[in-house]
């Protein structure tokens, strides 16, 4: 007996839904885990004589500018864009749904390394327990701070993206998956060095604000840049699987007939 289309659709987007949930999660999760627990350098720019005034000395070594980040950062534009892709597919309500998810799967993998840090170890069996407590060490400091601006960043994405949607009714992909992104991010950047500039967290040579606005700015290239990146990345995605769309709204990139592409 053959599965009716409709079930087969729901079925299909179901699963598109909980995969772009799992990548979500995975990203998040996996970001806050490694963290800071090292820094990586994406490329080095020997600065022009005339820039290297204008450059502070906090983001240089002399006349070398190095564009360094913590490695979760790295996987922390995933999940803007998978933010953005559910919005589009299926609407504000599993985009925001998806953003609290994320939340307190992060208060859970906190719980959960907490208990498992507390717990007395087992001597002459352990292998890494010096690497454990140095990565929760890492950890437990900034991903509270990163949980707050976490949170707050990715609920003005959801809500800007919509405004926009709504604005162009369904028009210009790229002008909401790019202004959405772009303040959520910076509001992102702001709000997690700032906390941990006021918590101690950060190094000591980052003790005013003006240090602390430079790295916020240093901190925010990298996400404009990979928010940039990632829009051939959502044209693609909603390209690919528009077939599943539900979106609530109606303003859709692609008008046509699911039903009838499911039963050819």
């Amino acid at each position: 007996m053959s599965t009716p289309p409709d079930k087969e659709l729901k079925f299909r987007r179901d699963m598109v839904f909980l995969l772009l949930c799992a990548v979500f999660i995975t990203a998040l999760v996996m970001g806050n885990i490694i963290g800071t627990t090292k820094f990586a350098t994406l490329f080095e720019w020997n600065l022009p004589a005339w820039l290297i005034p204008y450059t502070p000395s906090l983001v240089r070594d002399d006349s070398l500018y190095v564009m360094s980040i913590p490695v979760g950062l790295v996987a922390f534009p995933v999940t803007f864009l998978v933010t953005d892709l559910v919005s589009e597919l299926f609407g504000r309500r599993r985009a925001q749904l998806l953003v609290w998810v994320g939340f307190f799967m992060n208060a859970f993998m906190l719980l959960i390394m907490t208990i498992s840090y507390y717990l007395p170890n087992t001597g002459g069996v352990s292998a890494g327990e010096s690497l454990f407590d140095g990565v929760y060490g890492f950890m437990v400091g900034n991903t509270i701070g990163s949980m707050i601006a976490y949170l707050t960043a990715q609920t003005i994405d959801v809500r800007l993206y919509h405004f926009w949607k709504r604005y162009t009714k369904g028009k210009h992909l790229w002008l909401r998956n790019n202004g959405s992104t772009m303040i959520s991010q910076l509001v992102d950047s702001t709000a997690i060095l700032t906390i941990l500039y006021f918590s101690g967290n950060l190094g000591d040579n980052v003790t005013t604000v003006g240090a602390l606005v430079i790295l916020i700015f240093n901190s925010y290239i990298f996400k404009f840049f990979a928010a940039l990146f990632d829009t051939p990345l959502i044209y693609l995605g909603v390209r690919f699987l528009h077939k599943y769309e539900e979106d609530p709204d109606g303003h859709s990139l692609y008008n046509r007939n699911i039903a009838d592409e499911m039963t050819k």
